[in-house]
């Protein structure tokens, strides 16, 4: 198998971008997830610094991160970024669509990880689900969901379009539309 990485954005463009990120409020309950992630691209040497750089501040430094090499096509060992080192691991085990983060003061998070080339709204709508504190929801669940609804969306569209393309005409038993004068008058014995 032959994976190549999509390059057409520079390096640098990943890094200068804030991470998208949606984090479950600190509260009592806890869930499996602490939040969301939309990475740019499936390069985690582009990745992971903004993520690390944008966790800093509420969950303090980020050490170790492990991914599932199913969903990231090249999982390198060390990240560079700011002077130090993050070190990758991966795990074929962990849930593929779930990154964990690990801290050797503060402790462990996992955060859903969305794919790049989601739909903005569906994105919206998978980080929204995510940072629900206390949900039970495990991250491929939350992805299939996603699908789900995703195709719900895509046929009720589909639906529509074919309602307007036949000019929203009323259909007989036999699948035909139904003229105007097919349909019965007010004053002609219809109440």
């Amino acid at each position: 198998m032959t994976t190549t990485l999509d390059r057409t954005a520079p390096r640098d463009l990943a890094t200068e971008l804030p991470a998208r990120l949606s984090l479950t409020p600190k509260t009592t309950l806890a869930g499996r997830l602490d939040g969301a992630w939309w990475p740019r691209s499936r390069d985690l040497e582009a990745e992971l610094p903004a993520l690390a750089a944008a966790l800093e501040e509420p969950w303090g430094r980020v050490t170790r991160v492990t991914v599932n090499p199913a969903r990231w096509p090249v999982v390198p060992h060390t990240v560079p970024m700011d002077g130090r080192v993050l070190h990758v691991g991966w795990f074929t085990e962990q849930d593929p669509d779930k990154l964990i983060l690990l801290s050797y003061t503060v402790g462990r998070w996992d955060l859903l990880v969305i794919p790049p080339e989601t739909e903005p709204a569906a994105a919206a709508r998978l980080m929204a689900a995510a940072a629900i504190p206390g949900s039970v929801l495990a991250a491929g669940v939350l992805i299939a969901n996603e699908a789900a609804i995703g195709r719900g969306i895509r046929d009720a569209q589909r639906q529509e379009a074919g309602w307007e393309s036949e000019g929203g005409a009323c259909m007989s038993p036999f699948g035909e539309p139904l003229g105007r004068s097919a349909l019965p008058l007010p004053g002609k014995g219809w109440r």
